[in-house]
């Protein structure tokens, strides 16, 4: 289980930090390699999320949408400092709790 939640917090940190790349690339004038190691970024992303042992696809990718959602409102906290309120926070909780139950759930 600690190896499944440390490789979607690497897969995270590469896709959210690639889209801020681009986004800044694009947005905010930045030079064209921010766009570029944003690319290198999300493609890094694609290749990580690879890794979990999880054997369906679909069940790892829902999954990490959620654990997406809270990394988004943690970088938005950290690196944007717009501070997170209730709603953000419960938000995030409620997509943790789903997350759990999709991929520990007893399955046949």
């Amino acid at each position: 289980m600690f190896t499944a939640i440390i490789i979607f917090i690497i897969a995270g940190m590469a896709e959210i930090g690639g889209g801020y790349l681009i986004w800044l690339w694009l947005r905010e004038g930045k030079p064209y390699y921010f766009g570029i190691g944003g690319g290198v970024a999300l493609a890094l992303y694609g290749v990580i999320a690879t890794f979990q042992s999880f054997p369906s696809f679909g069940r790892v990718y829902a999954a990490y949408g959620g654990v997406f959602i809270v990394l988004s409102v943690l970088w938005g906290w950290g690196i944007d400092k717009k501070t997170p309120d209730l709603y953000d926070w419960l938000g995030a909780s409620i997509c943790v709790i789903g997350v759990a139950v999709m991929l520990f759930a007893p399955r046949q």
